[in-house]
């Protein structure tokens, strides 16, 4: 399915209806690791609907863990087209881990994957620890203790992250090794075998 056709499809909601959460698509804009608009006049702020009631079942958390903070989500839905310009950005590196293979399907492509972090209640990004796609170890979830020992990573920083963390787990999403900003839902091949991808 294109993603000129994602409105007219039941499967999908727009973020814009869910309450309590901030959207800030960083490939809407120049303020990603491209470095230029990837989405141009494509809407890309949808989600499937099952990772649109886990995000809306993680917001609640959030507010009753952290009382006006809020969730800012910085990706969502991926077209295909737009993962292919991702995966040649990287041709010839080894930070493809950070990006899945276009052959395989990215997770975002399928809306059941969300790129997120916490917004303060004056609106301000809570410190992680590392920037969003900030493709080094210390952005590594996996990592942190090691982080933590070191004092690459503050107790505070951890702490923000564990918050985002708890929050989406509650909303049944779970996050991965590399990237503390990342969670999907389902297990991935499912997904790509049962789930509309957007083109």
């Amino acid at each position: 399915m294109r993603c000129e056709d994602v409105a007219s499809h039941t499967d999908f909601w727009h973020l814009s209806a869910i309450p309590a959460v901030a959207v800030d698509l960083r490939y809407a804009g120049a303020d990603n690791f491209v470095g230029r608009d990837l989405y141009g006049t494509l809407d890309c702020a949808w989600v499937h609907h099952l990772a649109g009631a886990g995000l809306r079942r993680a917001a609640a958390l959030l507010e009753e863990r952290a009382p006006s903070h809020r969730l800012l989500v910085l990706d969502a839905l991926r077209p295909h087209r737009v993962q292919v310009q991702l995966w040649n950005h990287l041709a010839g590196t080894e930070l493809r881990q950070y990006v899945a293979d276009p052959a395989r399907g990215s997770i975002h492509s399928f809306g059941m994957a969300l790129d997120l972090t916490v917004l303060d209640p004056q609106g301000r990004e809570l410190d992680m620890g590392s920037g969003y796609d900030e493709m080094t170890e210390l952005s590594h979830p996996q990592l942190e203790a090691r982080h933590l020992a070191s004092g690459a990573l503050t107790p505070a920083q951890h702490g923000n992250r564990l918050l985002l963390r708890q929050a989406l787990e509650a909303g049944g999403f779970k996050g991965i090794a590399n990237e503390w900003w990342h969670f999907e839902m389902l297990d991935r091949q499912h997904v790509r075998q049962h789930f509309t991808r957007v083109e």
